[in-house]
């Protein structure tokens, strides 16, 4: 029986709950049988990493991050041929036309670089809304293993600090989400 080192979160209680229930685990080490318990554990990052659904999820935001990371280079790479145009321009203008001309294109970088923090900002609020979206899609394949096993609870893996391999579904629901879900649920 092997155990795995998780994370350092101070949860108590879990932790007093899961040593309660390695106990008749490690009792059973040779038994062919595989201990219930109330808890089992999930990594939800592997969930949205591995399986079908969380990949299709997965190259709809990175072809999303790609597209705005794009769309950055090339206004910034505007700006900057726009800034050196307005330079050479200098000697031939007056101070007056100038300082119109270099505060104009200061207003219009800042008008530019607010758009682009703000179309990054949505990027952030979409990419959780798709892991609120896919955790909802899951949701019913996790709800049937939680009734197979005869649990009460899962927890999520970072929030464990130490458990028994046993308890870990995470490659099962894999499997089971890539049999239940199919990707077009990602499209919603």
């Amino acid at each position: 029986m092997t155990f795995r080192r998780v994370s350092r979160a101070p949860i108590g209680a879990s932790l007093l709950a899961l040593c309660l229930l390695a106990g008749p685990v490690l009792a059973q080490e040779n038994s062919p049988v595989r201990q219930q318990s109330p808890v089992l554990i999930v990594d939800q990052d592997r969930l949205f990493a591995e399986s079908d659904l969380g990949i299709a999820f997965r190259r709809r935001l990175e072809s999303e991050g790609q597209a705005l990371a794009s769309e950055s280079r090339r206004i910034e790479n505007e700006l900057r041929q726009e800034e050196l145009d307005l330079t050479a321009r200098r000697a031939e203008l007056s101070p007056e036309d100038f300082t119109g001309l270099a505060n104009a294109f200061d207003e219009k970088v800042q008008r530019l670089r607010t758009e682009q923090i703000e179309k990054s900002r949505e990027f952030d609020v979409a990419r959780d809304e798709a892991f609120q979206t896919f955790l909802a899609a899951i949701g019913p394949v996790l709800t049937d293993l939680v009734a197979e096993k005869g649990a009460l609870v899962i927890l999520d893996r970072r929030q464990v600090f130490l458990s028994v391999d046993a308890i870990d579904i995470t490659d099962e629901a894999i499997l089971r989400i890539n049999r239940a879900v199919g990707e077009d649920d990602a499209e919603d």
